[in-house]
């Protein structure tokens, strides 16, 4: 991609998410102007590598969109513009898709999670630390609905919410937990909750 084309496709992208020149040169760690005099005056003349994959990661786009090579083997999931709550519980709003996030083939592969079934959900709240921290994307096996076994971590719907929990079989139905202790179990019967999908991974900033 040309350098003209890069510059066009990265404003594109600005006006598209609504996104200022000096939001975005915050994010790459440069001055307010410098993305403003990038596209306005062309200088830089191209982005650095940095710059343009820290770009393409805060759009959740490829960064071939912004005339980076084309990723190779990465798919494009699903993310939900709502939050499981890890907390007290928060409405469930309409699930609107937002900017798509994308992960390997093979890490998809590797948990046997189809990329149709797939959705990205960020955690709210601190009731399922340390396994699950506030801020911590996660990705929903939506064909994983079943609670089997042990059980596992699941998104669900509980009295209108939309939450994160550890889900466990018990006579008369499903014991919800919590993985931080200062969060009391609760038994629910299994008419009483919708299993929206098993949690199969998540991603986590390191600070």
């Amino acid at each position: 991609m040309e350098p003209a084309a890069q510059r066009a496709a990265l404003e594109a992208l600005m006006t598209e998410q609504g996104a200022s020149f000096s939001e975005l040169s915050r994010v790459i760690g440069r001055n307010p102007a410098y993305l403003q005099q990038y596209v306005r005056r062309g200088s830089p003349r191209e982005l650095a590598e940095r710059d343009r994959a820290l770009l393409a990661r805060f759009f959740g786009v490829a960064e071939s969109r912004l005339g980076g090579r084309e990723a190779e083997g990465l798919t494009e999931i699903a993310r939900l513009d709502v939050r499981a709550s890890a907390g007290p519980g928060r409405l469930a709003e309409e699930e609107a898709a937002r900017r798509p996030g994308a992960l390997s083939q093979a890490l998809l592969r590797e948990l046997g999670v189809r990329p149709a079934a797939a959705s990205m959900i960020r955690v709210e709240g601190d009731s399922m630390e340390p396994t699950l921290s506030d801020g911590d994307e996660i990705l929903v096996d939506r064909d994983r609905r079943e609670v089997r076994g042990k059980g596992g971590i699941f998104v669900i719907r509980l009295d209108g919410v939309l939450m994160v929990k550890r889900l466990r079989l018990a006579v008369g139905g499903l014991e919800v937990v919590s993985d931080n202790p200062a969060w009391p179990a609760r038994l629910v019967r299994g008419a009483d909750i919708e299993v929206i999908g098993r949690v199969a991974w998540l991603g986590r900033a390191l600070v």
